[in-house]
């Protein structure tokens, strides 16, 4: 009698189903967040490639720029990354000149939150030409994902641009002695 008891139990498959979805609704439900936090990622990583494209292309956009083009550039930037937060936006905006012998120096730049873009004069090297220059944006985001923080932790993004002076071969700062190009 046990035995044929244990043989029903062994067959009965009324609550398979169930148990099955409580073993597989986990896995589903983190590969459909983990598709949503990379989605997200792929799009903050687009809009801090156009945040570095539009600050390099506002300041690019004179020939002399001051505070407040430059505060506007920035900003313009940040708005970019809109509807994400602006929290983990960084930027650092150089303006380099290349002497007679395509040396590359430093004119001015505007460093904010975040460190200092150490590798400028190096990354610029394969622009160089006699008596011109670069503005070269560097913009570090940290995307923090929704879902998988706890995975993950923040992912750090970092894009460049590199755009030439509109209307002259190097893009000065008020205030900057000896930014003439």
């Amino acid at each position: 009698m046990i035995l044929d008891m244990m043989k029903l139990y062994w067959r009965d498959e009324s609550g398979l189903a169930a148990a099955e979805s409580a073993m597989i609704f986990p896995i589903l439900l983190t590969l459909l967040l983990g598709t949503f936090d990379l989605g997200n990622a792929i799009l903050a990583n687009q809009k801090s490639i156009r945040a570095s494209q539009i600050v390099a292309d506002l300041v690019t956009r004179s020939s002399t720029v001051d505070d407040t083009d430059i505060n506007e550039a920035i900003e313009a930037g940040r708005l970019a990354l809109n509807p994400f937060s602006t929290e983990g936006f960084g930027v650092d905006v150089i303006s380099i000149r290349f002497d007679d012998e395509a040396t590359a120096e430093i004119v001015w730049r505007e460093t904010r939150n975040m460190s200092a873009y150490d590798n400028a004069l190096t990354d610029v090297a394969a622009l160089a030409e006699a008596n011109s220059g670069v503005v070269m944006v560097v913009v570090n985001y940290e995307y923090t994902p929704a879902f998988g923080e706890f995975i993950t932790g923040t992912i750090d993004m970092a894009e460049r641009a590199f755009t030439r002076g509109r209307r002259s071969a190097v893009v000065c700062r008020d205030g900057v002695i000896g930014c003439g190009a």
